[in-house]
């Protein structure tokens, strides 16, 4: 048997639907509120990929570059227009349609990109992300482009910061190998002229020293002399700093005696160079050797001293 309501009843009826009505307009008020506050373009797509919603930012796209359909593309098969691209992006946007279907249909909980989307009279970047819209009764699918123009132009200005900063590094490794070229010459140079100076003061200088040690001279010009050749016997003995860095703690004595034997003096000639017997000399000549390493070898001295010269 069929109830009838009385009057009372369907009016409380009905003042219960209208207070559901409105709060379900209240809600998607709300919904739509915040819909249209995010600056990313979003539209929602129904099961067949067909647009039935987008918020005000997917709309001032549209109108912006002209797309020639209605301003806010609802009613347009999205998966479709990607399909149907032409040009550069055409691959790009069949990629866009595939990933969108796979999401429709379950198979993927989310597809993402970037691509480029740039203008006449700017470059831009867009960031795209596809999900299903979580406790809705029907497939809905949201899709948002998020304008990422900024960020990549961040990440072109660091790539092009590092290839500066590599072609830096590659500058100045370059530098670096040349000035150890030049150091090598410089090095190279310093031996040759030292060389020069040795076998010029030793070859001219010191014979006409000699002769004039040899002659009667008076007390003060002998001084003279004796200074001229203390002198000259440092000029000509560069290598006896590389003596000294090896700290084998030669006696004043001892590198002069060292000196002359790397030129080839024998031991009367370093004795009456030196003023001193030529026992003194074999004495210095066997300190030289032992604190050289040389006591039990059969090394020839002034070859050994020759080379430390050139090292």
């Amino acid at each position: 048997m069929q109830q009838v309501l009385t009057r009372r009843e369907l009016l409380e009826r009905l003042k219960v639907l209208e207070r559901e009505e409105g709060r379900r307009k209240d809600a998607e008020r709300f919904a739509e509120a915040v819909l249209n506050s995010l600056s990313a373009h979003i539209a929602i797509l129904g099961r067949e990929g067909v647009i039935i919603e987008t918020n005000r930012a997917w709309k001032a796209f549209a109108q912006a570059n002209d797309i020639r359909m209605r301003p806010d593309t609802l009613g347009v098969n999205y998966t479709e227009l990607c399909e149907s691209s032409v040009g550069d992006s055409a691959d790009q946007a069949l990629e866009v349609a595939s990933g969108i279907r796979a999401v429709i249909a379950g198979e993927l909980e989310e597809f993402v990109i970037d691509y480029p989307c740039h203008s006449p009279h700017e470059k831009r970047w867009f960031y795209m992300r596809v999900t299903r819209l979580a406790g809705a009764e029907t497939v809905r699918v949201v899709v948002s482009h998020e304008n990422i123009t900024a960020l990549k132009r961040a990440e072109e200005a660091l790539k092009k910061r590092e290839t500066e900063l590599e072609q830096q590094s590659l500058n100045l490794e370059e530098a670096n190998t040349a000035l150890k070229v030049l150091l090598r010459q410089r090095e190279h140079d310093k031996r040759e002229l030292e060389e020069k100076v040795l076998i010029n003061v030793r070859n001219f200088t010191f014979p006409y020293l000699e002769k004039l040690r040899n002659a009667h001279l008076e007390p003060q010009y002998r001084a003279y002399l004796e200074i001229i050749e203390s002198h000259l016997q440092e000029i000509v003995s560069p290598f006896l700093s590389r003596l000294s860095s090896r700290q084998l703690q030669f006696t004043p004595q001892e590198i002069q005696v060292a000196a002359l034997v790397r030129d080839g003096r024998t031991t009367k000639d370093i004795a009456q160079t030196l003023t001193i017997s030529t026992n003194a000399v074999e004495f210095h000549r066997k300190n030289i050797r032992k604190k050289l390493g040389l006591s039990s070898v059969k090394t020839n001295l002034r070859s050994y001293l020759l080379s430390l010269s050139h090292q």
